[in-house]
């Protein structure tokens, strides 16, 4: 699992980077055709991590209710995300790692439920849900790099 959560610091790292010269207000722009935008998205990160791994195995969300729920799959933008709030998600995306892995080595993910993701990707396992999340990041790097260049085309 070590060279799983590498892979996706890796992904995060570089979703950042493509996205550290936009100013806050590209960051939270909704732009014709999209339904959320790159603030939403980051967060989203965060929130699909919870809640593949520990709300599906019947635990809390470590980053606590509210903000999962912000972020969670079937939200979209409904506040401006400032920059202190920005800060917070971009830190999450990699601290929540790291004692992630901590929990998956005391066993915490025991009861793992299992499901078909809307991808069509049947999770039966905690470690099917970290091979998920690598798709899962990859996907939405794709999609901010779509909203960055709809932002260049405006």
């Amino acid at each position: 699992m070590r060279k799983e959560l590498e892979w996706i610091k890796h992904t995060r790292t570089n979703l950042l980077s493509l996205v550290n010269n936009l100013s806050i207000e590209q960051l939270n722009e909704l732009s014709p055709g999209f339904n959320n935008n790159i603030a939403w998205n980051l967060g989203h990160l965060v929130a699909a991590q919870q809640g593949v791994c520990y709300v599906r195995a019947g635990l809390e969300p470590p980053v606590g209710e509210a903000f999962y729920n912000l972020y969670k799959p079937g939200t979209k933008p409904d506040h401006f995300i400032d920059a202190a709030e920005l800060e917070k998600i971009k830190g999450l995306l990699f601290s929540t790692l790291e004692p992630f892995e901590k929990d998956y080595q005391k066993g915490l993910f025991v009861n793992y439920r299992s499901w078909t993701t809307r991808y069509g990707a049947t999770l039966n396992s905690i470690e099917d849900a970290i091979s998920f999340l690598l798709f899962h990041d990859g996907f939405h790097v794709g999609y901010v790099m779509a909203l960055k260049r709809a932002l260049k085309e405006k």
